[in-house]
């Protein structure tokens, strides 16, 4: 077997998406590692998750995006241990002048103190009240919120303040926080979208090493749903030719587990991730790579991706239509909506801080 050049002599890889580490776009030169024979031979390891931290200066991210359904953001994580080979937030890496591949799933960023800047960011006398997404680029509950718990403290903020939010993820420590999710859906002040990708447990693992299981997923989703949170089963990204023919079976096992609506996007490939995903399929599923990717340049005018507003995550050309349509009576037949109800923004109001004078009335 030819060594994979991303590792140095003794390192090997279990449950990761990528199997590379090539340098991010920004980067002058690319790096490999090479045994020139003077290493003195060592037991083989795992390659390790390293999580470093980083002090936060602010809290929210806003976009002006017209195809974004929210202006604001959190990110309690830089990177995300899931591994999801077709992750859209991979390039993001890029910036810190690590790899999108490799470096993504295991050279994570915490940032713990987030939830102190945001109680400041809140407070200022011009802040304007509307629904944060959290989840939207790397997930808030991958496996390292385990011993963090930087999401807790997010939402704890968000609690006092009663501000809307929408979480997105795959992680099962959302289910930790149902204590303080379920009162502020309660206020009409939280929802929840939980992914699916695929039914089919092996792909699942070999495409989302680390994820939970699909099965686990559904559980989630009954477990909010049981606590009046309302959830939405995102079937996404749909990849053509892989797990588009699941659409139908995701979208009913999520109304059967307690979802109450349901929306599907086309996979999306941006910069480096196109790459990583081509490597995968060829690796993984290599008689039917060439379909695959076929389907998606159709899907984006002939490209791997497509960036432009309005298309983006829509698709376009024929089969985009064919799934969209798919989608609709799907949701029909399965009395789901497409969107989760409308957060309230009215009961927003900043909590007295320590120290601070009660009034009287």
């Amino acid at each position: 077997m030819t060594r994979n050049p991303s590792l140095l002599p003794g390192q090997r890889l279990r449950a990761r998406g990528a199997d590379t580490n090539r340098a991010g776009r920004f980067e002058a030169t690319d790096r490999e590692a090479f045994d020139d024979g003077w290493d003195l031979p060592e037991e083989e390891r795992l390659v390790a998750t390293e999580v470093r931290i980083e002090r936060p200066r602010s809290a929210l991210s806003y976009n002006r995006s017209p195809d974004l359904p929210f202006d604001r953001s959190i990110n309690p994580y830089r990177g995300c241990e899931h591994g999801c080979i077709y992750c859209y937030a991979r390039p993001t890496h890029a910036y810190l002048n690590m790899s999108p591949g490799l470096d993504f799933e295991t050279r994570l960023i915490a940032r713990p103190g987030i939830a102190e800047v945001l109680d400041t960011e809140l407070r200022k006398p011009g802040y304007r009240v509307a629904p944060i997404a959290v989840g939207t680029n790397t997930d808030p509950y991958q496996p390292v919120e385990r011993d963090h718990g930087i999401m807790r403290d997010i939402l704890s903020v968000l609690l006092a303040f009663r501000h809307p939010v929408w979480i997105t993820t795959r992680g099962t420590t959302i289910e930790r926080d149902i204590d303080l999710i379920a009162p502020m859906a309660a206020q009409g002040l939280a929802s929840a979208s939980i992914s699916v990708t695929t039914l089919d447990a092996d792909l699942a693992r070999r495409m989302e090493p680390r994820a939970p299981s699909p099965r686990r997923r559904l559980q989630i989703i009954q477990r909010l749903a049981q606590a009046g949170i309302p959830v939405r089963i995102q079937v996404s990204p749909l990849i053509p030719a892989l797990t588009d023919h699941e659409l139908e079976a995701v979208m009913q096992a999520g109304r059967d587990a307690g979802a109450t609506a349901a929306n599907s996007i086309p996979l999306r490939l941006p910069l480096e991730v196109s790459g990583l995903f081509r490597d995968w399929l060829e690796a993984t599923v290599p008689d039917r790579a060439a379909r695959v990717m076929g389907r998606v340049r159709e899907l984006h005018g002939g490209r791997d991706y497509d960036p432009e507003f309005g298309t983006r995550m829509r698709g376009q050309g024929l089969w985009a239509e064919l799934i969209h349509r798919r989608a609709d009576l799907a949701r029909k037949r399965l009395g789901l909506g497409e969107g989760l109800p409308a957060l309230r923004t009215d009961l927003f109001a900043a909590p007295p801080k320590p120290g601070d004078q009660l009034t009287l009335f």
